[in-house]
């Protein structure tokens, strides 16, 4: 999983991964049946053992705002955890794949919907409390909330601290939409952004 999460899959050599884990080839052929396979299986572990940060956020029993806000800090935090590769395995694992890798995108790409889906999720939960103003729409706030989150994953990649990310997330949040910014929003449609319905 580390060595995936670090060079990403087509990166990732058969000899890096024999030497990591004390397999020969056909031992890892033999348990694994190949590479795709075993990718999936660290792709599991990883979603097991290192997003709880967000799956705790998204159920946490607090106001959506608050809900978002642990899970944009969260993310920092895990992110650059000391020990473990910067950024997000989800999002790092194949951001360059050939046509022959096109199952591995696939599968990094269903992770990072359901991540999407979680987010309008809770969204949605907070829009039907009447947390959120009429005019806005919880699948295009999610698809923003989810590429914040993205981009933070590349800026870990790239060296950024947890304090930088935790920037970050504040500043994404000050676009949380208010009662007030949802009215002004709805009476000029010139000005509705992505959030916001005609």
């Amino acid at each position: 999983m580390l060595l995936f999460w670090e060079h990403g899959y087509e990166a990732t050599s058969l000899a890096m991964l024999r030497e990591a884990m004390g397999l020969t080839p056909p031992q890892i052929y033999n348990a694994f049946t190949d590479k795709e396979t075993l990718f999936r299986r660290a792709l599991a572990r990883y979603h097991d053992r290192e997003i709880s940060f967000a799956l705790d956020a998204l159920g946490a029993p607090v106001r959506t705002r608050e809900a978002i806000r642990l899970l944009l800090l969260g993310a920092a935090q895990a992110y650059t955890r000391p020990g473990k590769p910067g950024g997000c395995l989800f999002i790092s694992g194949a951001l360059a794949t050939s046509p022959q890798a096109q199952g591995v995108a696939d599968a990094l790409k269903a992770y990072r919907k359901a991540t999407e889906a979680g987010i309008a999720a809770r969204l949605a939960k907070g829009f039907a409390a009447g947390e959120l103003p009429a005019g806005v729409t919880v699948e295009g706030f999610a698809k923003y909330l989810a590429g914040v989150m993205n981009g933070m994953s590349i800026q870990a990649r790239d060296g950024a601290s947890t304090e930088e990310l935790e920037a970050l997330a504040e500043t994404a949040l000050a676009v949380w939409p208010s009662e007030m910014q949802g009215s002004a929003i709805l009476k000029d449609e010139a000005d509705a952004g992505p959030f916001c319905r005609d």
